[in-house]
């Protein structure tokens, strides 16, 4: 059976080393770093990941800033309060959750955002940097980030490695991908018109699924011993759930964990690492700040 990567346990680790850093700066008489989160309009799922967010940091002492904003806003609105945050000494790290209302320009936003400030990695300078050789972002996407901690956290070599990633968004499969380049590993990146690809899969050392489809990676997709990054989260119909509904991964991890040589389950694995990097983020943000 497969060493489980406990991404709870993990992600606890991380966020009580973040908040130990906050205490030594505010003791030091430095100043309190501070995260916000702005959120348009009243998408159920951002309100509730900004929530966590939010909670997240002010577990770990970091100033938390709630702005809302009406589904409504105009482009230039949205900017304007965006460069408002910019401009302010207390926000060191400033977070738009996306997805946007239909209308808004995501890429627009998001390169308003000062580069010092991109906790979420998203900022067009910080992925450039990302896919430059011997270029380095200021910050890296939270997931992505949570990722590879977790990789060298179980001690996994990527020197070299054979690495399949399956999933090609600007979130998490392009990022993840091209920090696994940074690391000297071979990556291939699946996706729809992938020819063959639970053969593609098979060849992989270290498989990173992140294609948002219900445990779409089976047991045969995995050759024995490999590493399984588990980063998707969705919901399928159950009716023994009070919910009606319980959460899954994109890989079946009942049945791959049998060949595996380690994996991450879902929920529980990737997820709490993406909320544990953002405050490490927001710490480095502040220390970038101190310059």
């Amino acid at each position: 059976m497969a060493e489980i990567i406990n991404g709870k346990k993990i992600a606890a680790q991380v966020r009580a080393e973040v908040a130990a850093g906050v205490t030594a700066r505010v003791e030091a008489g430095l100043s309190q770093p501070g995260l916000a989160t702005v959120l348009v309009g009243e998408n159920p799922a951002s309100e509730v990941y900004v929530r966590m967010k939010q909670k997240a940091a002010t577990k770990a002492g970091i100033n938390s800033f709630d702005v809302r904003l009406p589904t409504d806003i105009s482009q230039e609105g949205l900017e304007k309060e965006v460069t408002a945050l910019n401009a302010r000494a207390d926000v060191h790290g400033i977070l738009v959750q996306l997805p946007l209302p239909d209308g808004l320009d995501e890429e627009r936003v998001l390169g308003v955002i000062d580069v010092n400030k991109d906790v979420d990695g998203f900022h067009p300078l910080n992925i450039g940097r990302l896919a430059q050789k011997g270029r380095k972002p200021l910050f890296v996407p939270a997931t992505p980030d949570g990722v590879i901690y977790l990789l060298e956290h179980i001690g996994t070599e990527m020197e070299g490695a054979e690495v399949v990633v399956l999933g090609r968004s600007n979130i998490v499969g392009m990022p993840v991908a091209l920090l696994l380049v940074e690391r000297n590993a071979t990556v291939t990146i699946c996706h729809s018109r992938t020819r063959q690809l639970p053969e593609v899969c098979r060849r992989a050392d270290i498989l990173i699924a992140a294609v948002g489809r219900p445990e779409m990676v089976k047991k045969d997709w995995v050759m024995p011993g490999a590493v399984v990054i588990d980063v998707g989260t969705n919901r399928v119909d159950d009716d023994t759930k009070e919910k009606g509904y319980r959460l899954v991964g994109d890989v079946a991890f009942d049945e791959v964990s049998e060949v595996a040589g380690a994996i991450s389950p879902s929920p529980g694995g990737v997820g709490p690492m993406t909320i544990a990097m953002l405050l490490r983020n927001t710490l480095k943000a502040a220390e970038l700040g101190d310059g």
